[in-house]
C-alpha cells in the first residue's frame, strides 16, 4: 500500500492563520437530521416523507433529530431562499448564477455545524464553496456564521452528498472537494455505509477538473487504512505533495481537539485529478 496519508497531530502548518485555533462548536459532519420530530403520527409521516426526499438511498450518515432555536429559524427564513437549496436528482447547479460570479469552486461534503467551512471561506474570499450536509440545526449554525461574518462565498445544499455528486454538478466543474471526518462506521457490518467507497471516488474524480484536488481528513485509523486501499484501487486520483490551488490548512475544531487529547492522530490525504 502506498503512503497517501499525512499524520497531522500535532498540526503540520504552523504558519497558517487557521492552525492552532480551537473552534468551540462541535464538528458533526456526516450526521443526519430527521427534521423536527414529534410523537404525533402525522408529524412522523411527514418526517419519513422528508427523509425519502432528501436521502432516499442507503446512506453513509446516521440519523439525528434536532430542532431550531428561534434565532436559527429566523436565519433560515432570511438566508435559505438565497444561499440554500435541497438536494435534487433532476436539477443541476449553475455556480455562476448562484454565486453571481465565476470563481474556483470547492465542494465540502459533511460540513456539520460549518465551523471549518466558515473559517476557511473567510480567508479565501476569491474561492466559492458549496457545503453539503443533512443536519438542519448544524446547517442553521453555519447560516448564522455566514450572517455574522458577512460571507458571500458559501452556498449550502441539504441532503445526500452522493446525489449531489451524481446529479447536481457538471463534469470537471470543481477545483476541489473536501471530506473532513466522515462517519467511520466502525462496525464491520456497517463498512458498506462508509462514504469513501470506490464508486464515490470515481464520481468525485468525474466532477473535478484536471489538476483538481480531493482533501480528506480522518481521525479513525481503520478508516484511514480503508481509504488508502480504495485509493490504491483506482488510477484517476493520485497523491501529491505539490502546491494546490487552494488552502489545505484547517482550523482545529473542538471535535478534533478531543481526538488529539484521546491519542487519535489525524490522517490527511491530498490527491489530484490526473489529466483526462
Amino acid at each position: 500500500m502506498r503512503d497517501y496519508g499525512r499524520v497531522t497531530s500535532p498540526r503540520s502548518n504552523p504558519n497558517s492563520e487557521l492552525d492552532h485555533v480551537e473552534v468551540s462548536a462541535p464538528d458533526v459532519s456526516g450526521v443526519t437530521d430527521v427534521s423536527e420530530a414529534t410523537d404525533a403520527p402525522a408529524d412522523r409521516d411527514a418526517e419519513r416523507r422528508e427523509r425519502a426526499r432528501l436521502y432516499p438511498r442507503v446512506t453513509s450518515f446516521r440519523s439525528r433529530r434536532g430542532s431550531l432555536t428561534q434565532a436559527q429559524q429566523q436565519n433560515w427564513e432570511e438566508l435559505w431562499p438565497r444561499i440554500g437549496r435541497d438536494v435534487s436528482e433532476t436539477e443541476q447547479v449553475d455556480p455562476t448564477a448562484w454565486f453571481g460570479r465565476s470563481a474556483p469552486l470547492i465542494l465540502e461534503i459533511g460540513c456539520g455545524t460549518g465551523t471549518s467551512t466558515a473559517a476557511m471561506a473567510a480567508v479565501e474570499p476569491d474561492t466559492d464553496v458549496i457545503a453539503v450536509d443533512v443536519y438542519r440545526p448544524g446547517i442553521a449554525q453555519l447560516l448564522g456564521a455566514i450572517k455574522r461574518a458577512g460571507l458571500d462565498n458559501i452556498r449550502v445544499i441539504r441532503g445526500d452528498a452522493v446525489i449531489v455528486l451524481k446529479n447536481m454538478l457538471a463534469p470537471a466543474s470543481l477545483t476541489g472537494v473536501r471530506v473532513f471526518f466522515p462517519d467511520p462506521w466502525p462496525k464491520a457490518r456497517h463498512h458498506k455505509r462508509r462514504l469513501l467507497q470506490p464508486e464515490t471516488l470515481i464520481q468525485i474524480a468525474h466532477v473535478l477538473r484536471d489538476g483538481g484536488v480531493l482533501h480528506i481528513a480522518t481521525d479513525h485509523a481503520d478508516y484511514a487504512e480503508s481509504i488508502s486501499a480504495v485509493i490504491d484501487g483506482q488510477s484517476v486520483l493520485t497523491a501529491t505533495d505539490q502546491p494546490v490551488p487552494f488552502s489545505i490548512a484547517r482550523p482545529v475544531t473542538k471535535f478534533e481537539g478531543r481526538a488529539a487529547r484521546e491519542g487519535r492522530p489525524v490522517t490527511e490525504f491530498v490527491l489530484t485529478r490526473v489529466p483526462r
